[in-house]
């Protein structure tokens, strides 16, 4: 995530939470800092914090990377890995059925 996207998210966070004790308690934190809701460095981080929300729904409608957890997977994206969480199956198809039947 590009450095523009964490800054916007940041501030979006901050202004959730804000929202949240203004619901609940009626506590304004962005304006108790910056001395009222009509100072100008509160209408500033009001503005900011709502350009982060439209900035941030870019990050809504992007699409989701593909991340592999899977070490044998790292550099093939996109396919899928049937194997067992446990290890390989043993081949036994080489064993002669004289030796399968003891």
């Amino acid at each position: 995530m590009n450095p523009l996207k964490r800054i916007a998210l940041a501030l979006v966070i901050i202004g959730a939470i804000n929202w949240g004790l203004i619901g609940f308690f009626q506590f304004d934190l962005v304006a108790s800092i910056f001395g009222g809701q009509h100072a100008a460095l509160s209408r500033i981080v009001y503005g900011l914090v709502g350009l982060s929300g439209l900035y941030c729904l870019t990050i809504l409608f992007d699409p989701m990377e593909e991340k592999s957890t899977n070490r044998d997977d790292l550099g093939k994206k996109g396919r899928l890995n049937y194997g067992t969480e446990f290890g390989e199956e043993t081949d036994l198809s080489g064993v002669r059925k004289h030796d399968r039947d003891l």
